[in-house]
């Protein structure tokens, strides 16, 4: 039931809109069909996505969606430039999943929390939130008024509330419809459910049970503080320990407590982020050490049924 993010983003884009409308301002150079149902002509075809041949069945439904919604939306009069879906193991590469990348990348930033401070125009730990626009948003800002109006209709989006309207509404509906065969959004629902029974298996599953308890010994002969032994938890356990002390402006200890005040991650210097840094990618070394045949164990399990609490 991936797919449901991908109708939830354009949820979030459509209830930008006004706000796109606000700063617009004039009419597009090319404007079409004064009831604002067309799109300005010199606008370039939205194309369609090739689903990759080894993406997982959700993942591929997730293109489906979005080519359908490039579909309806031409048959509307509007571009929509189909927008290629994140396979959501992709961002665990680095955080547990892929044990080599895991490594190589803290070797050199820790759990990332300081590395912005020593290395600030990292792609891999830059913090600064990426300012093109998407290929939509600029044709969205070409069009005017009349047509942003008559392009969030087209568009559509998750019921209001109103009495009667219980579906997706316009394109997002027709492309929900035509890949899982319903318009409903109760499946957001049913996902959220879903995603609490496998947290539950996965917590149960005495394979992982066990080999958290020995990830959690290990942890503890390092000096490192263990406040869960529950799957879902434990392998984000010390990474949050460490978030917490870096958002709190402290050093992270080993064992937990709170040390003396530091500089934040946002305002030290590079100077004063190395020794911090070097404590950090030796903590982040020892917790992944510690917690090698856990994660092994773990995300294969995790992949295939995703909890909601957690991604151990």
């Amino acid at each position: 039931m991936s797919a449901s993010r991908t109708v939830l983003k354009l949820a979030v884009a459509v209830s930008l809109l006004p706000l796109l409308a606000a700063c617009g301002g004039g009419e597009s150079k090319s404007s079409s069909a004064s009831d604002g149902t067309s799109a300005s002509a010199g606008s370039k075809s939205s194309g369609q996505l090739d689903v990759p041949a080894d993406a997982s069945a959700e993942l591929k439904k997730e293109y489906l969606v979005e080519n359908a919604i490039a579909v309806c939306m031409k048959k509307q009069g509007f571009v929509y430039t189909p927008e290629a879906p994140e396979d959501f193991r992709d961002s665990y590469a680095t955080d547990g999943a892929d044990y080599d990348l895991t490594k190589k990348f803290r070797q050199k930033y820790g759990f990332g929390y300081v590395a912005p401070a020593v290395y600030p125009n990292d792609p891999q730990v830059s913090r600064k939130e990426a300012s093109e626009p998407s290929a939509n948003s600029k044709y969205v800002e070409t069009l005017t008024p009349t047509q942003k109006t008559a392009y969030e209709k087209a568009l559509g989006g998750p019921p209001e509330g109103k009495s009667g309207q219980n579906d997706w509404t316009g394109c997002m509906a027709t492309a929900n419809k035509e890949v899982y065969g319903s318009t409903s959004p109760k499946e957001l629902t049913d996902t959220s459910a879903q995603n609490e029974k496998n947290a539950q298996a996965l917590n149960g599953d005495q394979e992982l049970v066990g080999l958290a308890q020995s990830y959690a010994s290990c942890l503890q002969k390092e000096g490192i503080n263990v406040t869960t032994t529950q799957p879902t938890s434990i392998g984000d356990m010390v990474k949050l320990q460490s978030a917490s002390a870096v958002a709190t402006s402290v050093e992270p200890n080993a064992d937990g407590s709170k040390p003396e005040e530091a500089p934040t991650a946002q305002t030290m210097s590079k100077s004063e982020a190395l020794p911090l840094l070097a404590k950090e990618i030796d903590l982040a070394m020892k917790d992944l050490a510690c917690g090698k045949d856990f994660r092994a164990a773990y995300f294969p399990k995790f992949f295939k049924n995703p909890g909601s609490t957690g991604a151990g």
